[in-house]
């Protein structure tokens, strides 16, 4: 399948395969944030150096002070080379290839001129020990905010250099650490880039609409605790595909507030696969609709598809649909968990978020534990889930394999489906589970 991009004078444009047209609507030009107090005005620019030409909308972080010799603090170049280019229209913050640039925690804020573009060749480096200063440094590395028809392109690679981070900072102090972290921005584009070795999460959008990311690389060793590729937050319209993610957590992850989120043509693995949630942690309303996931290669991951809920909470999810997933030595790879914990003990509640209106089309490949669970709440069942066209086989020189579990799940299931136990799981629907779905979808 192809993708074509065009961007238009301030309109972003795509033509998709059929399947994705119901989802994804064309993006234009969208307002800013509507409480204008929250947007600041950008600060006065740095002068450039004296030779450096005035005219250009090529803005080198060499020209600005950087040394990039991977060593040298070159975060006020870089900054300074923003602060520049962010007064230019279709202007390009150049990162050289051949040069390696250390970058301490910073925030590149908007609001910008049109069509400003990241060029990233070379390798931009985190500091290698663990982050001092500000309790607010900790949240992200590079914090992008406030922006519109942005892009970030290029060769180059983004490390993290999280390996200290892993080994020696306790995981409740990093679970918020992000390498890239894009906030309240507009028509936002990622693409080719490397992105490794997050302390935590390496891409997230949260407060985020019309976001792209396409055919970029993202990994971090196996044991790189909590490592997200991808964190979706508050945030609609977004595609994700044709990407390579490997990573110690989820390779993508789907939180609150998303809302016509398309994934398609990734490969996942090492990781926990492809996520919605954990959703409504503290009887939080988490509220989540209209998730396509498509075209998905997952080799050597704890999950495949899966949504995790907590007990207690509140709102909805509908209108999910997993499809045309190839799994290879996947653990569990087809999942619905609204008893999901991460800790020992969790306390048994009688809330849930409210799930419906989710399919599982064309699972094929191999698995080492489980072929699918589903385990729904007593007090709000799943409803309207669809199984189809599913053949897991256990994976070669594994034993000890389990049946298919389903708990309170209702919907319609059709063949083939193997193992055999996959088809007497899901129990028949009734009027009242729809009652209870609109119910939670209410608090929405």
């Amino acid at each position: 399948m192809s993708v074509e991009a065009r961007k238009d004078h301030g309109k972003k444009q795509k033509m998709h395969h059929d399947q994705y047209k119901k989802l994804k609507n064309k993006k234009g030009n969208v307002s800013p944030p509507e409480r204008s107090h929250d947007i600041p005005t950008p600060a006065a620019a740095q002068p450039p150096l004296p030779y450096f030409p005035t005219d250009s909308t090529i803005f080198d972080v060499l020209s600005f002070g950087a040394m990039g010799d991977g060593v040298s603090d070159d975060s006020k170049a870089l900054v300074a080379a923003w602060e520049a280019a962010c007064k230019v229209p279709g202007a390009t913050i150049e990162v050289p290839s051949e040069f390696k640039f250390l970058i301490k925690p910073i925030t590149l804020q908007g609001p910008c001129m049109p069509h400003l573009t990241f060029q990233i060749d070379g390798i931009l480096l985190a500091p290698p020990q663990v982050w001092s200063g500000p309790k607010s440094s900790l949240f992200q590395w590079i914090n992008f905010k406030w922006l519109q028809n942005f892009t970030i392109q290029g060769t180059g690679t983004v490390d993290g250099q999280g390996s200290n981070w892993w080994t020696s900072t306790p995981s409740s102090q990093f679970d918020s650490m992000k390498a890239l972290r894009f906030y309240a921005s507009y028509n936002i584009t990622v693409r080719d880039i490397r992105i490794i070795n997050s302390p935590n999460c390496h891409l997230k959008f949260d407060n985020s609409k019309g976001v792209e990311v396409n055919n970029i690389t993202i990994s971090s060793p196996e044991t790189s605790f909590n490592t997200d590729g991808i964190h979706l937050q508050n945030s609609q319209d977004v595609e994700i595909h044709h990407s390579n993610i490997g990573c110690g957590d989820d390779c993508v992850s789907i939180q609150t507030g998303c809302n016509n989120v398309v994934v398609h043509h990734i490969n996942c693995g090492p990781g926990h696969g492809i996520s919605l949630g954990g959703l409504g942690a503290g009887g939080t309303i988490a509220c989540v609709s209209n998730i396509v996931v498509d075209n998905i290669f997952m080799n050597n991951t704890l999950y495949g598809a899966r949504i995790k809920t907590w007990q207690g909470g509140l709102g909805a999810v509908k209108n999910v649909s997993f499809s045309n997933i190839q799994v290879s030595d996947v653990k569990v790879p087809v999942m619905i968990d609204q008893y999901y914990c991460d800790k020992h003990i969790c306390k048994n509640k009688t809330g849930a978020v409210a799930i419906s209106g989710v399919k599982f089309d064309q699972i094929t490949g191999t698995y080492s534990a489980q072929p699918l669970h589903l385990a729904c709440s007593n007090s709000v069942p799943c409803s309207d889930v669809d199984l189809s066209a599913i053949d897991l086989k256990p994976s070669p020189g594994f034993r000890g394999f389990r049946d298919a579990l389903c708990w309170n799940s209702y919907g319609k299931s059709q063949a083939p489906l193997v193992p055999s136990s996959i088809d007497f799981c899901l129990r028949k629907g009734s009027s009242f589970l729809q009652k209870i779905a609109r119910s939670h979808e209410k608090n929405c």
